[in-house]
């Protein structure tokens, strides 16, 4: 991918991950979403801002958390990526890790829409506080605030990367993209209308 001053936001990567049109629609013709109508991003916005209040200074000890940052706006000039992680953890051995809360089930297994969010938030982790960062977490609300943990592999890193530069293309190309692999998501799409 050319060097090129776009930067898009980890919404965009969840977004292309729902459906690649999503950024065909929001950055090729700039038409809104209107995700503030939809009541699982509304109730997930509170359980996010309720998290924020709710005990800022609380260390997870069964972590290894010696310190933490809440709310972090971060970019990566080099991967084009910026985004706020909701916590910036500083672990013991002298790592760092991203910490995301989900309004959603732990269904069993990590989805790869998750992996990447992490993943890119690692990089941003590591470019803007030079910590390695070698893992990341994930708390599920929805399941009794249940906390996962996924280690990265180069693999991890190179696929979210990739992600981002087909985002990129699109926005820079401004090409019309295939649909998202699952038509069910279709039913709840807010660009349904509109698209062919």
């Amino acid at each position: 991918m050319e060097d090129t001053a776009t930067l898009i936001t980890i919404s965009d990567v969840l977004e292309y991950s729902f459906c690649p049109k999503f950024i065909f629609y929001i950055h090729c013709l700039c038409i809104p979403q209107h995700e503030e109508q939809r009541f699982k991003v509304l109730r997930g916005r509170e359980v996010h801002d309720e998290r924020m209040k709710t005990n800022p200074d609380y260390l997870r000890k069964k972590l290894h958390v010696i310190g933490k940052e809440l709310n972090i706006f971060l970019t990566s000039r080099d991967y084009h990526i910026k985004g706020i992680v909701d916590e910036v953890l500083f672990l013991e051995d002298g790592t760092a890790a991203p910490f995301e809360y989900k309004f959603a089930e732990f269904k069993e297994k990590i989805f790869q829409t998750y992996k990447n969010q992490l993943a890119l938030h690692a990089i941003m982790i590591r470019e803007n506080f030079h910590k390695e960062v070698n893992r990341g977490y994930l708390c599920f609300t929805r399941s009794n605030s249940r906390v996962e943990e996924v280690r990265f592999t180069d693999k991890d890193f190179s696929r979210a990367i990739a992600v981002v530069n087909s985002i990129l293309e699109i926005i820079d190309k401004g090409y019309y993209p295939s649909k998202g692999k699952s038509e069910s998501k279709c039913i709840d799409c807010c660009y349904r209308a509109i698209c062919v």
